[in-house]
């Protein structure tokens, strides 16, 4: 992949998560090592195994958007609504007095309205398909967060939606990166969100035994690279950040708070849901990414790592990152923001792209928290339980999705 000489900088970050509905409580909540993971109250986990979840536990959608609008979204819509509002405030970006066809809209989602999705399947067996919501298809369909926020905000231009599983945050943001390359918007505004904890999905993750069923310690449940991990805590959110080419933003004088330089997007072909013992295609996403920089391992000085609490995908990144950066591999510092929010799927590389720019912007590195007894097989430096003051001018952030998707990329201090 060679590098495109259009900068892409970042003007702007919004955020709901279960750490907080900002950015600035958000990051503040990682720095202080605090679990966002408590008993699950979105849906009823009495049957599962898995009865705790990292929730948006505040949100009230009136508080973002005409109450009419949102009854008609769900819920995973309206937290992208909300936190690309957030974003384009942050951004200071004043779409009224720009060509609506110039700014695009391009979000990554796993799955869609999962939980509206259950809600109408049980009208449908108990009262009849006729009674159905009539704005279940488009509660319901992936596309609609992106849809959403383009109708909200008025914005015409390219807008589209990215689908993969648990990398789609991250391939979002760097496909809109793309976008922006390519000459087809000046502005995009991108992330990802995630809103299905249901019995649906508890059921799916349950039965292929995904989820942690660590209970009696919501807090510590979520332990990446632990010798002790069992499993994800299922979480929501999303974040959004605004792209904009470098020339745009300059003339309009934006405030930008970093700059992405690399991006790549690799898969398995391995399997349906369990990563590549061999780690070769995670391998291959970030060693793209690093090509695409232009740049060589030992300049990235920080990995925001995939890091779900999973015994198997743990071990695959550790050796994808040994892959890559070989011996350099143990003197860089990697955390995982899951840790303390939990897995929030297609929203979870973009809530981890907002922690990689504050890590760059603080130089502060947050922990991976409960991280208690060490795994032979996971021996990198993975900034256990304490953040870490560090100088970090390029950030590396992983993530890995269902159907071997892998994505990765890497933001860098904005420089002149």
């Amino acid at each position: 992949m060679k590098k495109n000489l259009t900068r892409i900088v970042v003007t702007g970050m919004g955020v709901l998560s279960p750490l907080g509905e900002d950015v600035k409580t958000y990051w503040s909540s990682l720095l202080e090592g605090k679990s966002g993971i408590a008993p699950m109250k979105l849906a009823d986990s009495t049957e599962y195994p898995c009865k705790i979840s990292g929730e948006v536990s505040d949100f009230d959608p009136k508080n973002y958007m005409d109450l009419k609008e949102a009854r008609r979204m769900a819920r995973f819509s309206q937290l992208a609504v909300a936190s690309a509002g957030l974003a384009i405030k942050d951004a200071k970006l004043n779409i009224s007095k720009m060509d609506p066809g110039s700014i695009g809209v391009l979000l990554g989602n796993g799955n869609g309205g999962f939980p509206t999705t259950e809600e109408n399947a049980r009208i449908l067996f108990s009262r009849g398909g006729m009674k159905v919501s009539p704005f279940f298809i488009p509660m319901v369909l992936p596309n609609m967060a992106a849809a959403n926020v383009s109708r909200i905000y008025s914005i015409k231009g390219y807008t589209s939606t990215v689908i993969t599983a648990c990398a789609a945050g991250t391939q979002a943001i760097g496909e809109a990166a793309e976008v922006i390359r390519r000459g087809t918007a000046d502005v995009i505004i991108t992330g990802g969100c995630e809103a299905g904890i249901s019995q649906l999905g508890l059921g799916g993750f349950n039965v292929i035994k995904a989820l942690t069923r660590n209970n009696e310690n919501p807090e510590k449940a979520s332990r990446p690279f632990d010798a002790n991990r069992d499993g994800f805590a299922p979480a929501e959110g999303s974040a959004t950040l605004i792209l904009e080419s470098l020339e745009h933003a300059n003339k309009r004088g934006a405030n930008i708070v970093a700059e992405i330089i690399g991006y790549g997007v690799s898969s398995d072909a391995y399997h349906l849901v369990q990563p590549d013992e061999e780690a070769s295609g995670p391998a291959r996403a970030m060693q793209w990414a690093l090509d695409n920089a232009s740049i060589s391992s030992n300049q990235v000085d920080y990995i925001n790592a995939h890091g779900t609490s999973t015994p198997k995908n743990d071990l695959v990144e550790t050796k994808a990152i040994k892959k890559v950066f070989e011996k350099n591999a143990y003197n860089i510092p990697i955390s995982s923001t899951k840790s303390m929010i939990g897995h929030a799927l297609g929203g979870a590389g973009a809530l981890e792209a907002v922690a990689c720019i504050k890590t760059i912007l603080s130089k502060t590195i947050h922990p991976t928290i409960n991280y208690e007894t060490p795994d032979p097989e996971c021996d990198l430096d993975y900034v256990p339980n304490k953040s870490r003051i560090s100088n970090v001018d390029i950030a590396m952030s992983n993530s890995f999705g269902f159907g071997g998707q892998n994505a990765c990329v890497i933001f860098s201090r904005y420089n002149e």
